[in-house]
């Protein structure tokens, strides 16, 4: 696992810092999670280079990122919710696995076609997902179209993708970049990986025959609105650009617990992004070379991206139609009095300060 350089943790500073706080708020946790229970499943469409699929998702409970439990992402609660001890045997996941096949069973008239697996860090990594588990079920989903498995790009190797593409089965690698800026991603997000590091793990993904998706994060910690809105931009079209990276999916900021978001939130220090930023985001990129979806986790309540709470649940059907159809004319079919409000945030909000408006 690759390390942030020396001059990050220089007396107590920058990502040390960012760390001490983050395993102090983790520490906070007092949930216990069953290891043969997943974190969550469910039934859902997504689009992809073959078009639109039925999906099958999957949150793996193991025993955690590696990186959470140094401190980790500022915006990230997902380790909170991972199974105690730092690990779970091989025959509690693949229980898992049976209980996410359960669920499709009784939930859907047929088998899904994509298949998407997710842990609470790296899928690739085998501290959390040992390689006897990563082979079996790839063999699981063999007969299925398409797998989407998650990982940091410490972990991506050409041996461990190979285990699903020797099945012919289309494989995508999803990795959580967040953003294509170094700075925000390691000041803001606090992760300590660099741009560099996501082309070389797409090369590795191609060279195995698998493509690659970007996972990027609308509006972290200590940026305000404008800014977060622009990163965005900039983002879309710089991983557009990536050989390999044919999909760009922006999850806008919620408010999970057990981060530090959370406490800024209750502070007043952090506002979730908009949703007329969100589709804005979508409209600009639209003519770029890859597909960009977006998902927003808890829309319309304060902790998940908002608007007005009069006008959420219309964008996030338009925001859902674009994810399919990638046409940019669904968001002139939807509007609202709270746009200028938007409007003036975006005008007015500069640099990091409390949100203009809640």
């Amino acid at each position: 696992m690759s390390k942030p350089s020396p001059e990050v943790y220089e007396q107590g500073k920058g990502m040390d810092a960012h760390n001490k706080a983050m395993r102090e708020i983790r520490s906070r946790k007092d949930e216990t999670y069953d290891p043969r229970e997943p974190t969550r499943v469910w039934i859902d469409e997504d689009n992809t280079p073959d078009g639109v699929y039925q999906s099958l998702t999957i949150i793996l409970n193991t025993g955690g990122c590696r990186w959470a439990r140094a401190g980790g992402c500022t915006m990230c609660g997902y380790v909170a919710e991972s199974v105690e001890g730092g690990s779970v045997a091989h025959e509690d996941l693949m229980a898992q696995i049976d209980v996410c096949l359960e669920h499709e069973a009784e939930n859907a008239e047929d088998e899904s076609g994509l298949i998407k697996i997710y842990t609470s860090g790296s899928f690739l990594d085998e501290r959390e997902v040992p390689a006897e588990t990563r082979q079996a079920i790839a063999e699981t989903f063999a007969d299925r179209d398409r797998i989407v498995v998650e990982s940091l790009p410490d972990f991506v190797d050409r041996g461990k993708i190979e285990d699903f593409t020797a099945h012919d089965l289309e494989t995508d690698i999803a990795v959580g970049l967040e953003t294509a800026t170094d700075r925000v991603r390691r000041d803001c997000v606090n992760k300590y990986f660099e741009f560099s590091e996501f082309e070389r793990a797409a090369a590795d993904a191609r060279e195995a025959g698998a493509g690659v998706k970007a996972y990027l994060l609308m509006k972290p910690p200590f940026l305000s609105e404008p800014d977060a809105l622009e990163d965005m931009k900039r983002s879309v079209r710089k991983c557009a650009a990536v050989e390999g990276c044919h999909t760009v999916s922006m999850n806008p900021t919620n408010v999970q617990r057990h981060t530090m978001v959370e406490d800024l939130y209750h502070d007043g220090g952090y506002r979730p992004p908009w949703l007329w930023s969100v589709a804005e985001v979508l409209e600009s990129t639209a003519e770029e070379d890859v597909i960009v979806v977006s998902d927003p986790v808890g829309h319309g309540s304060d902790r998940g991206a908002h608007n007005c709470g009069e006008c959420d649940d219309r964008v996030q059907k338009a925001i859902k139609d674009f994810d399919l159809r990638q046409d940019p004319s669904v968001f002139e079919q939807v509007s609202c009095t709270c746009e200028r409000t938007w409007e003036l945030v975006l005008e007015r909000e500069a640099g990091y300060n409390q949100p203009l408006v809640r």
